[in-house]
């Protein structure tokens, strides 16, 4: 019997790439299924930093503040020294603005961020497929054909769109025969989660800083009552990662008898790595997260890049899959591929710092910077210089509302849409349609710039206008007599 409303996308792989994808989708009413062949969710801590970059996306998705009540901050660097005293290192952070609410790193284990997820995924009417596996696909002119197996059988699913999300050993991406090419660092380390008794959970306990051999660090994992134990391991050779060998271990990096590992929750020996995919997609297959791009874990680089990965991806499966142009998912790889490129190199001079003793985490790290003007959605109807331009992340701003009430350009942007805000403008520059939310700043419009906070960010002069893309990115900035250039790229979009 043929499946009623079958899912338009199958999704391989419900980690935090997979499971953002799948809300997003949700929340814009696309059809999909999100599977994993592991019986049960990931347990470890793994990628325990979120950058302020995906706590904005977080905030879009529904999620954010869920997080941040179940995470925390950062706790200070305590370096131990060899004469018995430390020396503890406040992590420097830059005030919040109103262009930039989010400035502080949020701590939260994998394992809790993913479940915030699944959370979030239920509340839209999805859910995890644990415990079933991918084993075979075909891709055809109209679609992809996958075999699934789980413990109720196996069965054949037909979909529009097959995502892979399903990690740095990704079955997908080796199916289809995409180079991984990149470099293992030469180094080889263990993670593992632990009940620990004897040290304080005020800082993030760092021994032998300096020689990357000894280096031990010991790190209170927020929302726990665990501490993150990291080493650097030898290349060769099996990892014991019981309890009774981490004690001995941490006997001899501290030199103290009284700190005890009195039970192990989660430990992996892994070697860290650098690859990017040549490819992220084969037709109508797509990769992302791990399956895309592998990332050694200083600068807490990964989990975000997947993230941010699928919050691309998403809104413009949803858009083609609505009868938008099939070339917008082009852009997918033309956008995110470069940043992975990019936040790998971070990531692997961020591991050569640290390895020296030196790693100190910048600006760089929080991936707010990010943008894509080289894209074909970045367009410049007429040559511009300014504070903003077609390809950068949209900044907040504080506004007041004619009613008197204060008023967020994210608050604005909140949801699947696409934004037009003009500025001082004295007459409308495109018709409204569902997929479009049209607002205006200045005298006498709905909304006021009473600290100039949106002018600051924006820099609009009076009469322009500025298109915010539904992942919060500037697709241009017209002028009031360009009327039919925005018309024209609204309908390029499927916007018309």
């Amino acid at each position: 019997m043929k499946e009623q409303n079958p899912p338009a996308v199958l999704i391989c792989g419900a980690g935090a790439a997979g499971l953002t994808l799948a809300i997003d989708l949700a929340r814009r009413g696309v059809r999909f299924r999100l599977i994993e062949k592991l019986d049960r969710p990931f347990a470890g801590s793994r990628g325990k930093g979120i950058q302020p970059r995906s706590q904005e996306v977080f905030e879009d998705l529904g999620v954010l503040d869920r997080l941040v009540a179940t995470g925390g901050v950062y706790p200070p660097l305590r370096e131990y020294h060899d004469d018995g005293g430390h020396t503890d290192i406040v992590l420097e952070v830059e005030p919040p603005t109103p262009a930039e609410p989010y400035h502080i790193p949020l701590m939260l284990p994998q394992f809790l961020t993913e479940r915030m997820l699944r959370d979030r995924l239920v509340e839209l009417g999805g859910n995890v497929d644990f415990g079933c596996e991918l084993v075979r696909f075909e891709q055809g002119k109209d679609g992809v054909t996958a075999r699934l197996v789980s413990p109720a059988g196996e069965e054949m699913v037909h979909v529009r769109y097959l995502i892979a999300a399903d990690g740095g050993r990704s079955f997908i991406r080796n199916a289809l025969g995409i180079d991984f090419p990149g470099k293992t660092l030469g180094a080889r380390a263990m993670v593992a989660d632990v009940d620990l008794v004897g040290l304080s959970r005020d800082a993030w306990h760092q021994y032998h800083v300096g020689d990357k051999r000894q280096l031990m660090s010991i790190c209170p994992l927020a929302g726990t009552d665990l501490f993150q134990i990291q080493r650097a391991i030898p290349i060769e050779g099996e990892a014991d990662l019981s309890a009774d060998a981490l004690n001995i271990m941490v006997a001899e990096r501290t030199g103290r008898d009284d700190i005890h590992v009195c039970s192990v929750s989660w430990a992996s020996a892994y070697t860290m790595s650098a690859r990017l995919a040549d490819r992220y997609s084969v037709g109508r297959i797509f990769l992302i997260g791990d399956a895309a791009h592998v990332h050694p874990p200083t600068g807490g680089q990964g989990l975000n890049t997947s993230v941010q990965d699928a919050y691309n991806l998403g809104w413009k499966l949803a858009a083609v899959l609505g009868g938008a142009p099939d070339k917008l998912l082009d852009t997918y790889e033309e956008e995110r591929r470069p940043v992975a490129e990019e936040m790998l190199g971070l990531s692997t001079r961020l591991l050569e710092a640290q390895k020296r003793g030196s790693m100190r985490r910048g600006r760089e790290v929080h991936q707010l910077d990010i943008g894509y003007p080289e894209s074909a959605l970045s367009f410049n109807p007429s040559p511009r210089s300014g504070i903003l331009l077609a390809g950068d992340r949209a900044p907040d701003a504080s506004l007041r509302g004619a009613a008197g009430c204060p008023r967020r350009l994210f608050d604005l942007f909140a949801g699947t849409h696409w934004s037009l805000i003009g500025y001082e403008t004295t007459h409308e520059i495109a018709r409204p349609r569902g997929d479009l939310r049209i607002h205006h700043v200045g005298v006498g419009h709905e909304l006021a710039d009473d600290g100039g906070h949106f002018c600051d960010a924006y820099g609009l002069m009076p009469g322009e206008w500025v298109l915010i893309r539904p992942d919060g990115y500037v697709s241009a900035i017209f002028g009031s007599d360009e009327a039919g250039a925005l018309e024209g790229y609204l309908e390029e979009v499927g916007l018309d």
